[in-house]
Order: structure tokens, then C-alpha cells, then sequence
């Protein structure tokens, strides 16, 4: 953690699932301090007590700010002397940015341009933006503002040097038992003795833990370039080998799963790069970078010399990654310390 020694690390969204897991990752690291950043004062109090009793000796090295990323001042009150940002704040459920799809370009699209703005501004040295699955080939609000998102951030890399603020983008996919995901809900259902509920069957999406998204983003933070949008090579299941995963851990009845379809706005599958981006994807292992194009407005001169060259990747989705089994995606999900301290429950 020497990269984060004595810094100051804000986080947006900061009571959301991605920042108490930061929280549990760097609280008792060599970091100087982690700035909460968000609007609900309520979940602050409760993260403010939760951590000073599970981790006093070191607690006081969060700062809570009360503030709203749509309000650009108060951004510009939280950034004095911020050295680095993850910013997470967002509207993320599907179903309610297609009934209030204004409200997500507010949170999603302007609040990430006020971040941005804010932190140049203040000379902020390095910024890793979260975004989702969704904002490839988007078909639902919360996607299109996620896609617009990520244009912003692409653009504003390009409207500073590197050398003073670096801009990155993350893209995953679903998060297993972050606040508003479908295992707690699973849980839940399971021991009011109810069928567990699922949308369709066939369905695949992402699976990566919480643990593997902040990877991700300190992947991103340490090895990307401004203008990047980074990605892990995550496997995914069906909705259908999920369920029947979480049956299996919680005695539940694989046979009583109701099937009530398809909600407003989702997918069959997630896409976590499209076939446009893998044109100029990099293989890093374990993650793909999408470098930023670097090229000008002025297309003229490829109308007539075009780039033969192409990576030969297509379409990255949770189609076409590995597809796991019931028992790959017990064992994964039979990992997660929630799941853990929920079966001790039992």
C-alpha cells in the first residue's frame, strides 16, 4: 500500500457496498486518511459507529462529508487537499432509471462531470471511475447514463496532462451481495420459506465479488493510462445455475424456483466489451485495457489512409466467457464473508 502512505483517498457513494469494502481493504493500511463523500446522513452515522467498533484503533481516519455530486459546490467543499479518488457514487438499479431516466443523467452523467471539474480543479493526481456492464451496447437508462458517463470521462482525460491528473475507467459486472443484488434477496425469500423468485432462467450474467472489483479499480488506478476503461476477465452462470447455487448452500428447494420474467430494461446477457472496443483491446492477463482515442476532430485524412490492423478479439459478453456450473458457482459464492456469516446464522 506504500502508492497510498500518508494520502488522502475520497470515495463518492462511500457508504454504498464498493466503500465499505475499501473501508475493510486500507482502514488499517499506511493511508493518511479516506474521505466518505455522500448524501445520506443516516448510512454515514451508521459507517461511523460500525467502524468505530470494529476497528477503533484506526477509525478516525475516516472523514464523512455530506454532499451531493449533482451540487457542484459541494463537491469543490469536499476536495481541499484530496491526493486521489474512486468515485462510485451512482444510480444503479434498472427498473428505476427507466421510470426516472432524468434522475440517473443528473447522478450518473452530470455528477460525474462535476467530480471531474472538481477534482482538476483542486489537482487531484489520480481519479478511477466506476462504471458497469450495462454501458455496453446500453438498452436501458441506467446503461445509456453509464455509457454517457464513460464518454465524459474519456473526454475530460483528454482536457488535462496525465501528469497532473490521470483519468481511468473500470466496467464490471454484477457484484455478488452488494446493497440491492439478487442473493440477499435469495437469502431472504429462502427463510420466510417462499420460492426463490427469478427473472428468466436462460439469462447470464457476471459474477465477480467485491473483493474483485476493488482489484479491479486498484488494478486501474496503478497500471492505467488516462482515458482507459479497464475491464476483468470475469466468468458469469446463468440466472437459472445462481439460484440453484444459493438453493444448495441454504437447504432451499431447487424444484420451487418461480420463474416471473423479464423486468423493465434487462438483458439476456451482459457485454463487457463490444466488438467496436475490442478492435483496439489490450490483453493484460487477467484484465483488458480499451486505450482512449487519441485522435482529433479532423477525420479527413482517414477517409483516405484507414488502419488495417485489428485485434482479432470480438465481443466479450456473458455468453461467450466461462460459462461456470451450479458447483463452480457454489464454490464462488460459498467464498463471500457474507455468505459466510449468513449461513452461520443458521
Amino acid at each position: 500500500m506504500s502508492l497510498f502512505k500518508g494520502k488522502t483517498l475520497m470515495i463518492t457513494g462511500g457508504t454504498g457496498s464498493f466503500g465499505n469494502a475499501v473501508l475493510n481493504r486500507f482502514l488499517k493500511t499506511d493511508i493518511g486518511e479516506i474521505r466518505i463523500f455522500s448524501r445520506d446522513e443516516k448510512k454515514q452515522d451508521d459507517m461511523r459507529h460500525e467502524f468505530q467498533q470494529k476497528m477503533p484503533e484506526v477509525a478516525e481516519k475516516i472523514k464523512f462529508y455530506i454532499g451531493d455530486v449533482r451540487d457542484l459546490a459541494s463537491v469543490k467543499n469536499a476536495m481541499h487537499g484530496v491526493d486521489y479518488i474512486f468515485h462510485a457514487a451512482a444510480l444503479k438499479q434498472v427498473p428505476s432509471c427507466e421510470f426516472f431516466p432524468i434522475e440517473a443523467v443528473k447522478t450518473n452523467v452530470l455528477g460525474t462531470e462535476n467530480v471531474l471539474t472538481a477534482a482538476i480543479e483542486a489537482g487531484v493526481k489520480n481519479i478511477v471511475c466506476l462504471s458497469t456492464d450495462k454501458a455496453a451496447y446500453p438498452v436501458n437508462a441506467m446503461g445509456t447514463s453509464k455509457a454517457m458517463m464513460e464518454k465524459v470521462i474519456v473526454a475530460k482525460s483528454r482536457t488535462v496532462s496525465p501528469d497532473k491528473t490521470k483519468i481511468c475507467c473500470t466496467r464490471y459486472g454484477n457484484v455478488m451481495c452488494s446493497r440491492g443484488s439478487v442473493i440477499p434477496l435469495w437469502i431472504e425469500q429462502l427463510r420466510k420459506g417462499n420460492p426463490i423468485t427469478i427473472t428468466e432462467p436462460t439469462m447470464t450474467r457476471f459474477i465477480m465479488s467485491l473483493e474483485e472489483a476493488v482489484d479491479l479499480v486498484l488494478f486501474a488506478f496503478e497500471h492505467g493510462e488516462s482515458g482507459d476503461i479497464l475491464v476483468q476477465k470475469a466468468p458469469a452462470c446463468t440466472i437459472k445455475t445462481q439460484a440453484e447455487a444459493v438453493c444448495e448452500l441454504f437447504g432451499g428447494d431447487k424444484e420451487n424456483i418461480k420463474i416471473i420474467g423479464i423486468r423493465h430494461g434487462e438483458k439476456m446477457y451482459e457485454t463487457l466489451l463490444t466488438n467496436e472496443e475490442c478492435a483496439n483491446a489490450i490483453d493484460l492477463g487477467n484484465f483488458y485495457r480499451v486505450p482512449c482515442d487519441k485522435r482529433g476532430l479532423n477525420y479527413d485524412k482517414y477517409v483516405k489512409d484507414g488502419d488495417v490492423k485489428r485485434n482479432p478479439l470480438t465481443e466479450f459478453n456473458s455468453s461467450n466467457t466461462e460459462l461456470l456450473d451450479v458447483e463452480k458457482t457454489k464454490a464462488k459464492i460459498a467464498a463471500l464473508q457474507y455468505i459466510q456469516d449468513e449461513l452461520a446464522k443458521k
